[in-house]
């Protein structure tokens, strides 16, 4: 058996059996050349804040891990300024620093900042787009204040210019320029956005907001309080049933490119297996969004990640 494999196996095993964070021993034996501190730092920030993304980028082939785990840590960075920051002034001030960040590291000086360093190191190693990190930025600058969004449409719209835009870079890290696996990923965005948005409604009703989309909420006669109170009516689960059909529908519309992505695009899309077992979690949540049960990790995802990966599949 190769020596990596039996690495994976170790890693799942000792996951599984103690309940503790995928890889955690294992990651640095898989990647000696890549241990520094600042993609320590960035590593740090995905197992703290983005643990679903994490376990999947542990998989990806080793040249293309500090490239991924970069831009995942960044889009972790900035989405997570909207909620550290209690002044609006405050979080302006800190995507403004990311602006004038990405212009420096795109002219070879970047800050001295660990996310910014990765950046920079994956910029001139796989030659990432500043289009798809420049958009990714935009977006979620735009949705500081959070504010529902208007439609569905617009919804899926602000997944495909953050969720989507990681995977696209992800493409760029591991090499592979391909029509079908772009659309692939759209598709597989869209649907992680909406996921992301069904999950984080009972975070946002603390905080007394709601993302939901108005014509959604509008179309099952479900107001903001009726949220904030976190109801949980049929009416309610209504909504969640339409968005996450949505989530559903993009993920099989992803899958429908399978026989045409190409075999290198396949680590990417181990995203598909938490994103899943989420809808799955949903439906058997009986679309209640409050279920405490959707909010619990799954210490079983690493060996399924492990077995999806072994079935070269999504």
């Amino acid at each position: 058996m190769a020596a990596s494999m039996r690495l994976q196996i170790l890693g799942i095993l000792h996951s599984t059996r103690n309940i503790k964070p995928f890889y955690n021993d294992v990651r640095i034996k898989f990647n000696r050349k890549l241990s520094s501190q600042s993609h320590n730092y960035c590593l740090n920030i995905l197992r703290k804040h983005d643990y679903e993304n994490y376990l999947c980028l542990l998989l990806l082939p080793s040249q293309a891990l500090a490239p991924a785990v970069a831009v995942r840590a960044f889009n972790a960075e900035i989405a997570g300024i909207r909620d550290n920051v209690s002044e609006r002034m405050i979080g302006q001030m800190r995507f403004r620093f990311w602006k004038d960040a990405l212009e420096n590291i795109y002219k070879g000086r970047p800050p001295d900042h660990p996310i910014a360093t990765e950046l920079h190191r994956a910029v001139g190693s796989h030659k990432l787009s500043k289009r798809w990190l420049s958009r990714l930025l935009e977006a979620r600058e735009e949705s500081i204040d959070d504010k529902a969004f208007q439609t569905l449409e617009a919804a899926e719209q602000h997944a495909e210019n953050t969720a989507s835009s990681t995977l696209y870079l992800i493409l760029e890290s591991l090499g592979v320029q391909n029509l079908h696996a772009d659309h692939a990923a759209s598709h597989v965005g869209r649907a992680q956005g909406l996921a992301t948005l069904i999950r984080s409604v009972p975070f946002h009703a603390r905080r007394r907001n709601v993302l939901l989309p108005m014509d959604v909420t509008s179309k099952h006669k479900v107001s903001h309080e009726d949220i904030f109170r976190g109801k949980i009516d049929q009416r309610v689960k209504d909504v969640i049933f339409e968005i996450a059909s949505r989530a559903n529908m993009h993920l099989e519309t992803a899958r429908s490119f399978r026989q045409d992505v190409p075999k290198e695009a396949f680590p990417l899309l181990l995203v598909t297996r938490p994103l899943q077992d989420f809808v799955d979690a949903i439906q058997k949540a009986d679309f209640n969004a409050f279920d405490p049960k959707l909010q619990k990790r799954n210490y079983m995802l690493p060996l399924r990640l492990w077995l999806q990966q072994m079935r070269r599949t999504y």
